[in-house]
């Protein structure tokens, strides 16, 4: 065998890596909670459902959420284009477990839900689409109770 056959790179070798490195990350994501089951797909299925935010509450198991400056909420003041709305949360909560995103002017109100392992940071960013100028309402679940922050949103062109 010569020199340059020796030392050639095996693709087999390569494509074996990278789909381990890929399982290997797919199942770290899971553990985490980062990749959604479809049982809590089909569990919350009547919050994604939902047309007020009161039935989106009742759907997410929420009383009366109280406002909280624990909360920071980050969106727009103004969205050009309604289908990509930029929406930050940082809850500064102790032990926060669970941040939905709703806008109260959406055919569905609840546009995002995001489990948060114990030990997690409550930290998501995310886009969301927006049919109209509405309020973007963020709960807060933290040590079993519900918490909640908003901020209005003017679209110029609907996303929904």
């Amino acid at each position: 065998m010569c020199e340059y056959d020796r030392n050639m790179i095996d693709p087999s070798r390569r494509k074996a890596l990278k789909a381990g490195g890929g399982l290997g990350l797919l199942g770290i994501f899971t553990v985490l909670g980062l990749v959604p089951g479809a049982a809590w797909a089909k569990a919350n299925q009547a919050a994604f459902e939902a047309k007020s935010l009161g039935e989106a509450f009742e759907a997410l198991g929420v009383i009366v959420p109280e406002d909280s400056t624990l909360i920071q909420l980050t969106v727009p003041e103004i969205a050009e284009n309604g289908a990509v709305v930029p929406v930050t949360v940082n809850s500064l909560l102790a032990r926060t477990e669970q941040i939905s995103i709703l806008a109260d002017k959406n055919p569905t109100m609840l546009a995002a839900n995001f489990l948060i392992p114990e030990g997690t940071e409550g930290f998501v960013t995310t886009r969301i689409k927006m049919a109209q100028t509405s309020s973007v309402v963020v709960l807060v679940k933290a040590g079993g109770k519900f918490y909640r922050a908003s901020q209005e949103v003017k679209v110029t062109a609907g996303g929904c």
